[in-house]
């Protein structure tokens, strides 16, 4: 299922906000069982790598009454992962939406999955009326 592999990218972006020279091998991958749900992760990963400051930009102007760097780090992944598939996957923002409140309330606090769910709502509606 995608959810694993979108756990699996936003696992990988997690970390990586704390070691900036990630080093991902094969083992970390093992949980996805499925071929294209590794492919679909690591999809995600290569466009967050090419696109990381541009993507937090997004999120930036889209945070209300916070600096990205005081968001807590397990919904900033989420965040970031989510970013990465509306701006370089084109994957339907309901989905995406649905499956990072998902996620964000799997991993994170109580209140993270209304926190995403209102930065996403932002970022989509900006989206939406930019035509992108």
């Amino acid at each position: 299922m995608r959810i694993e592999a979108r756990e699996k990218a936003f696992q990988f972006i997690f970390q990586k906000l704390f070691v900036k020279d990630n080093f991902i091998d094969e083992e970390f991958f093992v949980s996805l069982k499925k071929e294209e749900d590794l492919q679909f992760a690591k999809e995600i990963i290569d466009n967050y790598e090419k696109n990381e400051q541009e993507i937090k930009n997004i999120i930036s102007s889209n945070l209300v009454g916070y600096e990205l760097d005081r968001v807590y780090k397990v919904d900033l992944a989420v965040l970031l992962e989510a970013v990465t598939e509306i701006k370089c996957l084109k994957t339907p923002y309901q989905v995406v939406a649905n499956e990072a409140v998902k996620i964000a309330k799997k991993y994170s606090t109580e209140k993270s999955g209304k926190f995403v769910n209102g930065v996403l709502s932002s970022i989509i509606k900006s989206q939406i009326s930019e035509g992108k």
